[in-house]
C-alpha cells in the first residue's frame, strides 16, 4: 500500500466518521426539539384546560391552607340520607365540578391527602365535595357559570345548525367564535 493510498482512505474514514456523528446530533436534536415542542404544547394545554376550570394559583394557595380540622368543624345543612354513600364523584357533582376536582386534586397534593385522611372515616365523600365547593365559592363560581354559558351557547348552536340553511350555519359560526374570542379576552 502506498502513502497515498493510505492517505486517502484514512480521510475517507474521517469524512464517513464526520458525516455520520454530525447525522447523529442532527437526528438528536431534532428528537430533543421534537420532545420539548411536544411536552410545551402539551403544558399549554394543561394550563388553558386549568385555566377554564378556575384552577387557579390563587384557588391553589387557598386550598393549601385547608386543614382537617377545616373540614371537621364545617357545618353542612342536614341532608336526606339515601342509603349510603356510593364514594361516586360522578353521582353528586356536575360535568364541570368533577372535571375541576380531578384537576384540584391531581394540582394540589395536600388536598388529596386531607381528602384520604377524611374519606371515608370522617366525612363521606358527597360531604367532603360539598364543603370544598362552598369553602371556594368564591374562587370558582365565576369559571363554572362561564361554562354553563359556552355549553348552552354551544347547544343553541347545535339547534339552529340542524334546522337552518347553509349560509345562516355559517353566519352563526362566525358569531359563535367571536363569542369565544371575547371570552379568551375577559380570562386575559
Amino acid at each position: 500500500m502506498d502513502a497515498f493510498s493510505w492517505f486517502r482512505r484514512s480521510v475517507s474514514n474521517l469524512k464517513k466518521t464526520s458525516w455520520s456523528s454530525i447525522s447523529t446530533s442532527t437526528t438528536t436534536t431534532a428528537v430533543a426539539a421534537n420532545n420539548y415542542n411536544k411536552s410545551t404544547t402539551h403544558k399549554i394545554k394543561e394550563e388553558e384546560e386549568e385555566q377554564l376550570y378556575g384552577v387557579t394559583e390563587q384557588l391553589v394557595e387557598f386550598v393549601k391552607s385547608f386543614s382537617l380540622e377545616t373540614f371537621r368543624n364545617f357545618s353542612l345543612p342536614d341532608e336526606e340520607e339515601d342509603g349510603g354513600d356510593s364514594g361516586n364523584v360522578r353521582e353528586d357533582l356536575s360535568d364541570w365540578q368533577e372535571t375541576h376536582a380531578m384537576l384540584i386534586l391531581s394540582r394540589v397534593k395536600e388536598l388529596a391527602q386531607l381528602r384520604f385522611q377524611l374519606c371515608p372515616r370522617y366525612l363521606k365523600e358527597r360531604q367532603f365535595w360539598r364543603i370544598y365547593f362552598k369553602l371556594v365559592r368564591s374562587y370558582v363560581t365565576e369559571y363554572e357559570l362561564r361554562a354553563v354559558r359556552l355549553a348552552k351557547l354551544k347547544q343553541m348552536e347545535n339547534e339552529t345548525v340542524s334546522r337552518s340553511s347553509p349560509y345562516e350555519v355559517e353566519m352563526s359560526e362566525a358569531k359563535f367564535s367571536s363569542v369565544e374570542s371575547e371570552t379568551s379576552l375577559e380570562q386575559k
